[in-house]
């Protein structure tokens, strides 16, 4: 991939921020995320390149959707990409007006993202430290004391990261037994994951079950960031068994960060909707706003903040 494609979907990302926070509140999840969705697509198309939606958000919930197979880009001549997306991560945050909502993506060179449906998955994240010393099929006791070893802690230092999810149920009673603490998030797996490779963030390890896309894209920021990352669909009903089958994909494989984002070379981008651990969220100033978004290049392991300030009265409205 062509080393500007870096700063290319970064201007995505914040695109589709700056049109979902105008919804931070207002408690319509679906038209806030069809704003992120109409941004990101229209802002795609000015980037020279030919990207391909391998892995997107939508079918699950039944929200506006770039869709699995979607053509992007200018589509004229330039480096041909796959695409993993969820214009919105944390619909529903921004709905509430909570801490959190990102715009994410991520891409790599063609056929090197997993292709697969919008389903669940179950998900291990971890960051530098502690990259190789997890396994998604240990215990989750196990794997808080790999952490604990890796980072040079007791487990009652290490600290978890899940959704709040009646599923995890069983992972939260695991956690508590074995000592370490957990920090809960109400939506957007990505920047949790994300959260275990930054020191400022004071998580050591993610553990559950949320949405596919979010965790090819998280892999692909943890492959940037040299953290680890496994995962394994779980399929619903027979239909979603049947789609994995016609795609070529093995419900019962644990998929390694390798087998996510193949070969030396992916590009994550996100910018903060609301506030987070990481970012801030978009803030409005009257004639302009300001964003924050990182940007990080597997291939350099380069780590860009981005801080952004954007004429409104500049910006396309991305009307329908």
């Amino acid at each position: 991939m062509e080393r500007s494609l870096s700063m290319e979907v970064v201007r995505v990302t914040e695109a589709a921020a700056i049109q979902s926070a105008k919804w931070m509140g207002r408690g319509d999840k679906i038209a806030a995320d069809d704003a992120a969705t109409t941004a990101m697509r229209t802002m795609f198309d000015t980037i020279p390149m030919h990207g391909t939606v391998v892995i997107g958000e939508g079918e699950m919930d039944e929200a506006p959707m770039l869709y699995i197979g979607e053509e992007l880009g200018l589509r004229n001549g330039g480096p041909e990409v796959d695409i993993a997306v969820d214009p919105l991560e944390g619909t529903n945050i921004v709905a509430k007006g909570s801490n959190g909502a990102l715009t994410v993506l991520a891409i790599a060179d063609k056929g090197n993202l997993l292709n697969a449906p919008d389903m669940y998955m179950e998900k291990i994240a971890v960051g530098p430290e502690a990259a190789g010393m997890v396994d998604i099929n240990a215990s989750v006791t196990d794997n808080l004391k790999a952490v604990a070893k890796a980072k040079n802690k007791d487990v009652s230092d290490v600290v978890a990261t899940l959704l709040d999810r009646e599923r995890h149920t069983a992972i939260v009673e695991e956690i508590r037994a074995a000592g370490a603490s957990i920090k809960f998030i109400q939506d957007g797996d990505v920047a949790a994951a994300i959260n275990t490779a930054f020191d400022q963030t004071g998580v050591d390890i993610m553990f559950g079950i949320g949405g596919a896309p979010e965790g090819v894209i998280s892999a692909a920021a943890l492959k940037c960031l040299g953290g680890d990352f496994q995962g394994r669909l779980v399929p619903e009903d027979d239909e979603q068994r049947e789609r994995c089958a016609k795609m070529g994909i093995d419900v019962n494989k644990v998929y390694q960060l390798e087998d996510l984002v193949k070969g030396d070379d992916a590009i994550f981008a996100a910018t903060g909707v609301t506030d987070g651990g990481l970012l801030r969220g978009v803030q409005y100033k009257g004639e302009y706003c300001l964003t924050e978004s990182v940007v990080m290049r597997a291939k350099s392991g380069t780590v860009r903040f981005v801080e952004g300030r954007h004429r409104l009265e500049k910006k396309p409205q991305y009307d329908k």
